[in-house]
């Protein structure tokens, strides 16, 4: 096979022609279709990207890259025209996000939940609250160490909602028991395992997290920790270089039933990391 696919000349400064070789991987790359998915870390740090995305390129020939950070920095890119799709779990700002004009349509795509975890000696008695609220009433009024994400990520605004529930404000506690890592998930754990600390995960990160020591789960099954991700393109008329043909593709697979069924096929440990629901 000839390395060299084409050759091309142009004028140059200093002499006639510059002459330029592309190789048949570069000329690959350029041709390639890909879309930019803006994504909660969740989805990713679980490892559902890398159980799905694959079957999807197989069957459209599209790549997808994804941007994994906390769903606020994922609306604030896809804003910003940083991205084709956002796929991500904080409804009121999905919702906010279309109304200014930023995005199309969301679509339910599928959903699992939070849960507290902490020391398994449980210092501020979370086991068996009535609420979620209650739970982290607990841990205020006991002192206990709290690792929040405090990164505006969809993880981060459930907590905050769940904080006014219990009627305390944690920033007051600041830099005492309450500390803010300002980071993922991930990284949000190992600070809690570090600090022998409670905080609050999705529960799919949770089961694929692998630095678990002396954390356990804690507490779980109030409806106000249900979570919901949800899909929506990026506003081709707002940002003209959104990839709409390739982004509409995805979006309807990730809703369809190939990409509805492969991630409810999703699972580690012999437990299911995500319910889909697409209407």
């Amino acid at each position: 096979m000839k390395k060299v696919l084409a050759i091309l000349s142009f004028p140059c400064m200093k002499t006639l022609f510059c002459v330029v070789v592309v190789t048949a991987s570069q000329v690959s790359y350029a041709n390639d279709r890909f879309i930019t998915l803006q994504s909660t870390t969740s989805t990713a740090n679980s490892g559902l990207y890398t159980a799905i995305l694959p079957a999807f390129r197989e069957e459209t020939g599209i790549t997808v890259n994804v941007v994994p950070v906390g769903t606020g920095q994922a609306i604030k890119n896809a804003e910003n025209g940083d991205g084709d799709v956002v796929l991500v779990h904080a409804r009121e700002a999905e919702e906010k996000f279309i109304e200014d004009g930023f995005g199309v349509e969301r679509f339910d795509v599928m959903y699992n939940d939070f849960i507290l975890v902490g020391p398994g000696s449980d210092p501020a008695g979370i086991v068996g609250s009535d609420s979620a609220s209650m739970a982290l009433h607990k841990i205020s009024v006991s002192g206990s160490i709290f690792v929040s994400r405090g990164d505006d990520s969809g993880t981060h605004k459930k907590e905050k909602r769940l904080w006014d529930d219990s009627n305390i404000d944690p920033i007051s506690d600041s830099g005492r028991w309450y500390r803010e890592t300002g980071s993922g998930m991930g990284a949000t754990l190992n600070a809690a395992v570090g600090m022998n600390a409670y905080t609050l995960t999705d529960r799919g990160t949770w089961i694929s997290f692998s630095n678990k020591q002396n954390l356990e789960l804690l507490y779980q099954g109030d409806d106000a920790l249900f979570n919901q991700y949800g899909v929506i393109l990026v506003n081709p008329e707002r940002h003209p270089h959104v990839k709409q043909q390739e982004a509409q593709i995805f979006i309807d697979w990730v809703l369809g039933k190939n990409g509805q069924q492969a991630i409810s096929s999703y699972m580690l440990d012999g437990q299911q990391l995500f319910f889909p629901n697409a209407k």
